[in-house]
This record gives C-alpha cells, sequence and structure tokens, in this order.
C-alpha cells in the first residue's frame, strides 16, 4: 500500500483499462450480467468501472486510498477499503472475483486467496498475472536490469501460485496466456514491447511500478541508452524483428479458477 500511495498520483493517466482484457475476465468468470464481481486491489478502480459498465454490480476492494482519490464514481461500483488478506464482507458476498495486475502486491498471497475464496459463493477468479521466468526474455531489461531482480523477487512462481489456489479452494486452477497486442490501452510493464519510445515518457514510467523502485542512476542510464538507440537505429537492429509480431508474450497469465 506505501508503494502506491506514494507513486499512485497521476495513474489514470497511462493505465486505462484494455477492452480485450475486460472481454478476456467477464468471459472467463461465465457470470451472467447483475452479478456482483469483486475487484480485489482495484486501484483506480478503471477495471471496476469497465467491467460494470457491462451490466455487473461491481465491489472495489483497494487499500490505498491515493489510487481510491483518483476513481470516477459508477453508479454500480461500491469500494471497501482493505487489503485481500482481511476483507470487511460477509461469506458468499459476491458471485466472482477478479484480481488485475495486483497478487504481486499481497502481503501474503495464501491469506489473500482465502479470504477471496470465503467472499465468493461459486468460487469463480480471474486472475491476471505474471509469469517471472519470461522477464529475461524482453528487452526492455537489457536497459533496465534491475527489472529482472524485481520480478524474480515479487512475482509469485505461476506453477506453485496455482498448485496454492488448488489447495485453498479445491477447485481446478487453469493457467492461460495473454499475448499482448500491439495496442494495448493499459501501460503496464510490458504494453510497450512494440512501441520501445513510450519508455521515455515520465508518465509511463510512473505507471509502472518497478520503475519507482529502480536506483535513479540506472534510470537515467538506460533512459539515456534507449534514447541513443532509438536514434541511432540500434534498437530497430537488435530488436525491430518483433514488431512484425501482431501479438506478444511476455509472461502474462490468467488463473482462471472455476
Amino acid at each position: 500500500m506505501t508503494l502506491y500511495n506514494s507513486i499512485g498520483t497521476g495513474y489514470n493517466r497511462t493505465r486505462q483499462p484494455d477492452s480485450r482484457i475486460v472481454d478476456k475476465l467477464i468471459s472467463l468468470l461465465e457470470l451472467p450480467p447483475k452479478k456482483i464481481i469483486a475487484d480485489i486491489g482495484a486501484g483506480t478502480g478503471n477495471y471496476s468501472n469497465a467491467i460494470a459498465n457491462r451490466g455487473y454490480k461491481v465491489i472495489a476492494i483497494e487499500p490505498s486510498k491515493t489510487m481510491q482519490s483518483q476513481a470516477q464514481p459508477h453508479k454500480d461500483v461500491s469500494w471497501v477499503t482493505a487489503g485481500a488478506e482481511s476483507i470487511p464482507l460477509k461469506d458468499d458476498a459476491v458471485d466472482g472475483a477478479i484480481v488485475m495486475l495486483a497478487l504481486h502486491h499481497f502481503q501474503d498471497i495464501g491469506a489473500g486467496i482465502k479470504e477471496i475464496n470465503r467472499i465468493n459463493a461459486t468460487g469463480k477468479m480471474a486472475i491476471f498475472a505474471f509469469e517471472q521466468a519470461k522477464i529475461p526474455d524482453f528487452w526492455l531489461a537489457d536497459y533496465f536490469p534491475y527489472f529482472i531482480q524485481d520480478t524474480l523477487k515479487t512475482f509469485p512462481n505461476t506453477k506453485e501460485i496455482a498448485h496454492q489456489i488448488e489447495q485453498i479452494t479445491h477447485r481446478q486452477v487453469t493457467v492461460i496466456p495473454f499475448l499482448l497486442p500491439p495496442d494495448l490501452s493499459d501501460l503496464f510493464a510490458a504494453a510497450g514491447w512494440c512501441k520501445p519510445e513510450i519508455y521515455l515518457e515520465e508518465s509511463v514510467r510512473q505507471g509502472i511500478s518497478t520503475f519507482s523502485k529502480i536506483p535513479s542512476r540506472e534510470i537515467k542510464k538506460g533512459i539515456e541508452q534507449l534514447a541513443d538507440d532509438l536514434d541511432s537505429g540500434i534498437w530497430l537492429k537488435k530488436y525491430g524483428h518483433i514488431k512484425q509480431y501482431s501479438t506478444y508474450d511476455a509472461g502474462y497469465r490468467i488463473f482462471v479458477v472455476r
């Protein structure tokens, strides 16, 4: 929570919900409209509002008041100030749950999953997360090596988490890759996989939590090197082949619990 209280200001400028991610989460939950969905680690509520716009009732659960303060009011979205490990809702209070790139910010993943399962009448969950093994393959880490260190430290192992969820929920977990399109509106860490110039923008970096942890010297060095390589054509020569891809597997995964 402390991290997002410090970096949360301006988060909405670059972290707009992507309709394809919204479509996927709703599809995987398999819940009819008017059902109640909990959005755990809702941030500024962008995905909460997007899901509510599809006809659902959403309870946005978020510990950071800084993040909540940027939320756009929505008649079908209510807010609860809480972390995932202690949710002040009754048992079976919701019909399903999503976690959108927040699992790695849980203080205790096991306790968080237990709470989500407790409040969830159907047990259905769609958890959008990241596979740590993929980050060394992403070119951004060549300019900001801290990304590898932070990812290995912060993001849980996909197989271990899937097993943990199954142990807690006694339900089957399926892990589905989410391949990134080139024009994501939610500018999370790998959203610029074929648009390297976006990482030169401070507003984009501010919306990516890892950048807030990188030592300032490495940030400066990485930005300067990336800018130089873009100007000289070195980036294009080394990594330009990915611009030919229609989608890119940067390691994003969705845990589906049914």
